[in-house]
């Protein structure tokens, strides 16, 4: 049963985003069907994207949603930080600088921090593993966006990914694969794993959300002309190959599988007292 179990676990994290990943590989990489999309996209008129110059596109679909990736970083890291004070102060609870600290409901935030501190630290290392992970991968393949092509008045040759990737140098000045934009969304992730590590009974609901808002982010800059639709597939598999590694190292895979807490529930024991008459023993 324990070994179903770690199998299920693994085909589920593991073997599904490696058969995602096989999919876009076959169906985009080595096929025309990202030009063919972003081709629907053009004005048959001026042949360039309609909304590639549109500032208040820009700003609605691109600066102002990096908001929410951003924040959430931020509070992670300053939460770390704080997470490490309260412990130095529990044991002066009836000093006039905790008093102060309780009156102004900022020990009650120094607490939180510290119960949570694992998640913190958690939230920052996956976060800074998966932006290393795809700057690393843009400065390696040196793929140019579509705008920036010959095949949509660009100066810059088209080439996949895997054709100038490298190892340890860095293959061009290009930049754009994987989605960069639809990888701060897919970030997010990391509260997945910790709603599943706290038994979260809508950990699922807040993963569509979180997938949703990262293809969102990356489908925008498709409309753009600044990427490709598979793009945004890469990104978000990348990131979630990061992310889930980190949580592995963080939580352990058990914490990760264990039920939701609203899912264990009890039976009903029915007593002898609880049976109808015609039931009961003689």
């Amino acid at each position: 049963m324990q070994q179903r179990s770690r199998t299920r676990f693994y085909l589920n994290n593991l073997g599904l985003p490696l058969l995602l990943a096989a999919m876009v590989f076959l169906l985009f990489d080595l096929t025309r069907l990202d030009q063919w999309i972003s081709n629907l996209l053009l004005d048959p008129v001026s042949g360039q994207f309609p909304l590639l110059h549109d500032q208040w596109f820009e700003k609605v679909t691109h600066k102002w949603p990096r908001v929410l990736p951003n924040w959430t970083g931020e509070a992670a890291i300053i939460g770390s930080l704080l997470s490490f004070v309260w412990p130095r102060l529990a044991g002066h609870t009836h000093t006039a600088p905790v008093r102060f600290l309780e009156k102004a409901r900022i020990a009650p935030v120094l607490r939180f921090t510290s119960h949570h501190r694992r998640d913190l630290l958690f939230v920052v290392v996956a976060f800074a593993l998966c932006t290393t992970v795809i700057h690393y991968l843009k400065s390696h393949t040196s793929v140019y966006c579509p705008v920036e092509t010959t095949l949509y008045g660009g100066p810059q040759l088209h080439s996949e990914w895997y054709e100038n990737f490298t190892w340890f140098s860095k293959a061009g000045d290009g930049r754009c694969w994987p989605g960069g934009h639809a990888s701060s969304g897919f970030t997010l992730l990391a509260l997945y794993f910790v709603a599943l590590r706290h038994r979260w009974p809508h950990a699922r609901k807040l993963l569509v959300a979180i997938l949703l808002l990262g293809f969102v982010y990356g489908t925008t800059r498709v409309l753009q002309g600044w990427h490709y639709m598979s793009h945004t597939f890469w990104a978000g598999i990348f990131v979630w190959f990061s992310t889930w590694l980190t949580a592995l190292l963080f939580y352990g895979r058990q914490a990760l599988q264990a039920p939701a807490l609203n899912s264990v529930r009890t039976r009903p024991v029915l007593t002898v007292s609880a049976m109808p008459a015609s039931l009961r023993p003689e």
